[in-house]
């Protein structure tokens, strides 16, 4: 699968709806490994050191690199000279005027007074993203980056303890669920399944932990960091 995923022209809000546009793509890609399946995304703007920045932010968050950047126009030449099958692009952001492929918008981003890029756990910016429809406005606002922070923090936390007991495979009723989630790139729901499997001493830990392992493969929010570390 090709993918472009375009750059917004820069603004005080475009490094963060560059980000999102990532983001999705990277959701992408990472479905479509877990089908055997590969994903080659361009980076498309018209400024090269905007392009640069924007990459050098997306490690932050986790996500993958694209394959390439390229000028406007540049995409499909610079993956190969094949169709583009799926352009991201925010809202407002031109999508090349290639007609081949599907158009996705992703929608805006509304961050905090100080940057969220200053964030010290930047996942947590990455899973408040997760947390909206792609489509749908993301609020980057202190309180909601100081939820994430904490999400993550305590699964993380509970990863680490279900990591010390046997494995398990997952429940088949869950591991069904987010996989039809994933495939629709339908990251509240699969955050959803999650959070209610988390405190579900019905379940055995080892299959928490594998449901949790298995499900970070997408969401890519490093909830495995905290195993074999020790208080002190």
């Amino acid at each position: 699968m090709r993918v472009c995923a375009y750059a917004p022209e820069a603004t005080g809000e475009s490094d963060l709806v560059g980000l999102r546009v990532l983001l999705v793509a990277d959701l992408l890609a990472r479905t479509a490994e877990l089908r055997d399946s590969q994903v080659l995304t361009a980076l498309a703007g018209q400024d090269p050191a905007q392009l640069a920045a924007l990459e050098g932010a997306a490690d932050a968050l986790n996500i993958h690199p694209p394959a390439v950047r390229a000028g406007p126009g540049e995409a499909r030449a610079s993956l190969g000279g094949g169709p583009i099958d799926v352009h991201l692009a925010g809202d407002d952001t031109d999508s090349g005027g290639d007609q081949s492929g599907l158009v996705v918008r992703v929608g805006p981003v509304r961050p905090r007074e100080a940057s969220p890029l200053a964030e010290p756990d930047p996942l947590a910016i990455r899973l408040a993203m997760l947390s909206v429809p792609y489509h749908q406005p993301a609020d980057l606002e202190e309180d909601v980056l100081a939820q994430a922070r904490q999400t993550l923090a305590h699964w993380r936390r509970r990863v680490a303890e279900w990591a010390q007991s046997p494995s398990r495979p997952a429940p088949a009723p869950v591991a069904d669920r987010l996989k039809s989630a994933f495939d629709d790139l339908d990251t509240v729901t699969a955050l959803a399944l999650l959070q209610s499997l988390e405190p579900d001493d019905d379940v055995p830990p080892g299959a928490r932990f594998e449901t949790f392992a298995y499900a970070d493969r997408i969401l890519g929010v490093d909830l495995a960091r905290d195993i074999g570390r020790t208080d002190g």
